[in-house]
């Protein structure tokens, strides 16, 4: 069975003017254009043509045997005008923990001072549409940064030694971001701030036109040393980010493809005027520093980009005169096109929708596979294989 999906966009602040406008190919809505949600997942669910929500349809029993009342995922298209928050997920066990802790103290579930929302992990992976997609993900290497420290000069001093006191490249950025992140480090960050932006260097120019960029966005914000210390990603159109549990990252630029698993549990570290509890952050923080976790499959009418987690698996197939795409349904999944215009026939029934940019359809588990014809791509989600 294949059921089209359609759903709104959400307009947070930072989301673009245009970017999903051009995508879908009409006008802009005048409003910041965030995200798309494409799912069940109850902040925003997607809705059938019926009218009612994805997750009411899922729970109605209308669907074929096998289609699970809840997805483990959640598909989005994301479009970034401005720099979102930096912040980091925890893993399973660590969000069933905290989640258990907080119902116990009766801390309401949308309450600013609420940390764990449910009881899930949010991996997850964003894939480029835009040209250009511009992100932090994950910390950079030490010895590169103490370089870039270097360069802005004495005021980084009070940040240099917190680093030089661990031996451990890992623990010396966690004290760092603990330290960053306090009320008494804010005169020494605000003195870091003023002199990345008016520093200089060929090698790390990005990085501090970055500072540049986000403070004219967030002021004073401890959240731009904090990203001082991340990798800077610039992602080409079709190239992704995966990531894992506990690694900080912002999307600062772009538009792309996400998936995560359903859960809406976020840590904060910088970058937002919402509550960021550093506590709950330093536990759940993965401090190991290293290069960014992109992904950039072998270029082909079908690419796989995966994480390895059980939640999901994004696969981008393209059709064109040449190539007809098929791939393989794993449980119940579902289809989101970005460019051109594709038939999308699915094996089991042999049930067949047209697909233009924006446009989605839910695949139910029965169809076992499904192929791409015309012109365009499309990218599939479902439970991880």
């Amino acid at each position: 069975m294949l059921v089209p999906l359609t759903n709104t966009p959400r307009d947070y602040a930072w989301g673009s003017m245009t970017l999903i406008a051009e995508l879908e190919g009409r006008a802009p809505s005048g409003a910041p254009e965030a995200e798309v949600w494409f799912g069940d997942h109850a902040g925003h669910p997607a809705r059938v043509p019926d009218g009612r929500t994805l997750g009411e349809w899922l729970a109605s029993g209308e669907a074929p045997e096998g289609t699970p009342a809840q997805l483990p995922y959640l598909l989005k298209i994301l479009a970034a005008g401005s720099p979102l928050s930096i912040q980091a997920h925890p893993s399973k066990s660590q969000a069933e923990e905290g989640f258990a802790r907080e119902e116990a103290a009766g801390i309401p579930r949308h309450g600013a001072t609420r940390t764990y929302r449910d009881d899930n992990h949010k991996p997850e992976i964003i894939v480029a549409l835009s040209e250009r997609f511009l992100a932090l993900a994950g910390l950079r290497r030490l010895e590169e940064t103490r370089r870039l420290l270097d360069i802005v000069g004495p005021a980084t001093l009070p940040l240099r030694e917190i680093l030089d006191a661990h031996a451990d490249d890992a623990q010396a950025l966690a004290a760092a971001i603990a330290w960053i992140l306090s009320p008494v480090a804010e005169p020494a960050v605000g003195a870091i701030i003023a002199a990345a932006t008016d520093a200089a260097s060929a090698e790390f120019a990005d990085e501090l036109a970055l500072v540049r960029h986000l403070e004219g966005h967030y002021p004073g914000d401890p959240g731009i040393v904090v990203a001082m210390l991340l990798n800077l990603v610039t992602l080409r159109r079709g190239q992704g980010v995966f990531v894992p549990a506990g690694v900080l990252h912002a999307y600062i630029e772009g538009l792309g493809v996400e998936i995560m698993a359903a859960s809406d549990n976020v840590l904060r570290g910088g970058l937002t005027p919402k509550h960021i509890d550093v506590t709950e952050l330093a536990a759940i923080l993965d401090p190991r520093p290293g290069p960014a976790p992109v992904l950039d499959p072998a270029p082909g009418a079908v690419r796989v980009f995966s994480g390895q987690v059980p939640d999901f698996v994004l696969t981008q197939l393209t059709a064109g005169p040449e190539s007809t795409p098929r791939s393989a349904v794993s449980g119940v999944a579902i289809a989101l096109a970005t460019s051109g215009t594709v038939e999308l026939t699915a094996a089991g029934t042999g049930s067949t929708c047209t697909l233009r940019p924006g446009s989605a359809v839910l695949i139910t588990p029965d169809e076992g596979s499904v192929s791409l014809s015309g012109t365009g791509e499309v990218f599939l989600a479902e439970p991880g294989r």
